[in-house]
């Protein structure tokens, strides 16, 4: 892991998860154009909305998203099993943080249409009582971005393929929250046609 700052507020960390292939896309989902900068950059905004120190976990593409990323998160690591899946991009970003982490924050890299009081609900809900999981309300099912407290790493751990928390989070009564635009997120060409236009939209 490297570092690119001097941020050492370890309590709230944050993991973007952008370590995918895109094979859906036909090219890397982190470099499309958001903006002024790419959807990488614009994961790493949302990132900040929550917590710090942001770490990017890199996989597919990498390095040449580093290379590309305008926004620089306080670190990155690369996951070296993440042809595996999800599971290994959480490993490797849970692996790296910091002991006095008390939970962690979990972004993805393609949901860039969820509202920034969205991302602040969710980081309140976390710190006043940062013992208990968060995410994203998915039609009554918890989803990403989302709050894994430090207690419930361990089952995280655990995990195996191409699965993300949602599981553990579900099992374990995580408390639910409306993010409009959690849902829209981006894996194929026409799904970025849909969001861009709703970017294009916003000021």
């Amino acid at each position: 892991m490297e570092k690119t700052d001097a941020d050492r507020n370890d309590a709230f960390p944050v993991l973007v998860l952008a370590a995918g292939a895109s094979h859906r896309m036909g090219g890397s989902k982190a470099l499309l154009p958001v903006h002024s900068g790419t959807l990488l950059d614009h994961a790493i905004g949302q990132a900040r909305q929550l917590g710090a120190p942001v770490t990017v976990v890199a996989g597919g593409w990498y390095p040449l998203v580093r290379y590309r990323c305008r926004v620089q998160p306080s670190s990155w690591v690369f996951a070296q099993n993440w042809r595996i899946g999800m599971s290994a991009s959480l490993k490797a970003g849970l692996a790296s943080l910091a002991p006095g982490a008390k939970g962690v924050f979990v972004v993805l890299l393609d949901q860039p249409l969820i509202e920034v009081n969205s991302l602040h609900a969710l980081a309140d809900a976390a710190r006043n009582n940062p013992s208990q999981p968060f995410a994203a309300d998915m039609q009554g099912k918890p989803g990403a971005p989302a709050y894994i407290p430090r207690r419930l790493w361990p089952q995280v751990m655990m995990l195996e393929g191409d699965r993300g928390a949602a599981g553990v989070l579900a099992g374990n009564g995580a408390g639910r929250i409306a993010m409009a635009g959690a849902s829209l997120d981006v894996d194929t060409p026409a799904d970025w046609h849909r969001v861009r236009r709703r970017l294009a939209e916003q000021p």
